[in-house]
Order: C-alpha cells, then sequence, then structure tokens
C-alpha cells in the first residue's frame, strides 16, 4: 500500500489583458456595426463621469487606485478626468455626437485634449466651434459677399 501525502505547490500567475484584435472565427475582424458606433471622445467622457462618480462615493480612493483599477497610467487617468473641465454644453455636444458610421471619428481626443487646459469656458467655446465646425466661419464669410 502506498502511504497517504499531501504536496502543496506554489506559483504565482499574472491574468493578461485581452488582445485589442479581436477576430471571429474564419480569422475575418468583425466589420463596422450597421447601426455605427459611439464616437471614443463620447465614451472617453462617459467615462471620465463614471471615475468620477466613483471618487465621489469613495469607491475608489484617488486617481492611483483608478490607475491600478483599470490598468493604464495615473497619467492617462489625468487626461481622460480633464474633459470634465470642458464647459457642460461643450460635454453635452460630445455625448451626444452622431455615431460614426465609416471612417475615422470626426473628433479625436487628441484635437479635444488642449481645450481642457483653458480657464474661460468661452475661450473653450470658441476654440471648440473651430472643430467641430471648421467651415462654419467661411460659409458665414461667403454669404456676406
Amino acid at each position: 500500500m502506498i502511504p497517504e501525502s499531501s504536496v502543496t505547490v506554489r506559483f504565482a500567475f499574472h491574468v493578461a489583458r485581452p488582445s485589442k484584435r479581436i477576430r471571429i472565427r474564419d480569422g475575418r475582424r468583425p466589420g463596422p456595426s450597421p447601426d455605427g458606433s459611439v464616437p471614443r471622445i463620447a465614451r472617453l467622457l462617459a467615462l471620465a463621469h463614471h471615475y468620477q462618480d466613483l471618487l465621489e462615493r469613495r469607491a475608489v480612493g484617488d486617481y492611483a487606485s483608478l490607475a491600478r483599477l483599470t490598468g493604464v497610467t495615473r497619467t492617462r487617468i489625468t487626461q481622460v478626468m480633464n474633459l470634465l473641465f470642458l464647459a457642460p454644453d461643450i460635454q453635452e455636444e460630445i455625448l451626444f455626437m452622431p455615431r460614426t458610421i465609416k471612417g475615422d471619428d470626426p473628433i479625436s481626443e487628441r484635437t479635444v485634449r488642449p481645450l481642457t487646459v483653458i480657464a474661460s469656458w468661452d475661450d473653450q467655446r470658441e476654440r471648440w466651434r473651430a472643430i467641430a465646425r471648421p467651415n462654419a466661419s467661411e460659409a458665414a464669410s461667403g454669404s456676406r459677399e
């Protein structure tokens, strides 16, 4: 008869983040949804509001805790949270931007990021109009001639 014994093994493992490359079974990437996709800047702004709610409810202590929880850098958390410094009407426009059916989003987060450091909401609005409606000033000046 074999004597009964036990073995204890300790090991460390790391759960890898899922790949951003999503493929369906036949190896092709899925195409865009026929309904389009919510622009990335709108998703990031909604995420910033969610993070702010977590901070206010004290579910998370600070930006560093958010960074550890989400697996991104504190710098990236700060960039996302800075979107909350945009004027409320600009935030509303971003959150209700039409879905992107084909191609790139019309406005990127990198384009909007410089607005977050402008203290005056009036100045932000002026810069936002130049970003969101770049041809509006040309159309206005063309109609006067």
